[in-house]
């Protein structure tokens, strides 16, 4: 009997160990490492949260906070990013990977709708190096009511064939966005839904491929997500804003 009872107690604490152990059981809203900053898992890595205190800092400027109001995991292990209004100012939200992946497809499920953000708010999915090393895919009006919502680029900008922009149409909260990064060339993508690849041309947004003489080498870039506010100006609406991504895929 004694045994026994042992062997069940060794059995209930084998169970929670590996309850603990599996990927995507609950949250994870982060630890902090020896520099201080936040780290959140998501999808499978780990992921750095921004922050820039009591200053302001790039795009925008903009403040960014590492707070949990700010950047969280919920239950499902969904990253939520939301621009809050607190202690008088407006706090930004970003996130990047704590390791770089290089040459990759990274695949962003998203489930809320960037067609819907205020025209002062950004939301971005990209990779970075340097100013003239990333890749963007950016949903935003740029502070201008009716522009297209979003639009693939690649830095600088300002180099002509460089960017493309589009309308969203979207037909749910639901999309997939996609960056093919390859060495001669990046491939874009926006599909309804969450799909790796779409069963017809109707499930396509929007698409763009890009082989000019800009395309970043496989050097120390970070994929990143932030949210922010164009210039530092207020929302227009003056609300606060929350975008959701399901998860995010490396293939």
């Amino acid at each position: 009997m004694k045994q026994l009872r042992i062997m069940t107690l060794f059995n209930y604490l084998a169970m929670i160990s590996l309850f603990i152990a599996l990927p995507g059981c609950g949250n994870d809203n982060g630890r902090k490492k020896s520099g201080g900053a936040r780290i959140i898992r998501f999808s499978g890595y780990d992921w750095i949260v921004r922050t820039t205190g009591d200053m302001t800092g790039g795009p925008g400027p903009n403040y960014f906070s590492d707070s949990e109001e700010n950047v969280w995991i919920d239950e499902e292990g969904r990253l939520h990013m939301r621009i809050t209004f607190r202690d008088g100012r407006w706090n930004c939200a970003r996130v990047e990977m704590a390791k770089s992946y290089g040459y990759d497809k990274y695949v962003f499920y998203v489930s809320s709708r960037p067609d819907s953000l205020d025209r002062q708010v950004v939301w971005g999915l990209y990779t970075y190096n340097n100013d003239e090393e990333e890749i963007d895919i950016e949903f935003s009006r740029w502070g201008i009511d009716n522009n297209q919502e979003a639009q693939y680029t690649i830095q600088p900008s300002s180099v002509s064939g460089n960017k493309a922009r589009f309308r969203m149409n979207l037909e749910g909260s639901y999309s997939t966005h996609v960056i093919d990064w390859g060495k001669k060339r990046i491939d874009f993508a926006s599909y309804h839904g969450h799909r790796l690849k779409p069963d017809n041309t109707n499930q396509i947004i929007a698409s763009w491929s890009y082989s000019g003489s800009n395309i970043p080498p496989d050097s120390d870039e970070r994929l990143k997500i932030n949210l922010w506010l164009f210039r530092g100006a207020p929302p227009s609406d003056g609300q606060e804003t929350e975008v959701v991504v399901t998860r995010v895929e490396i293939l």
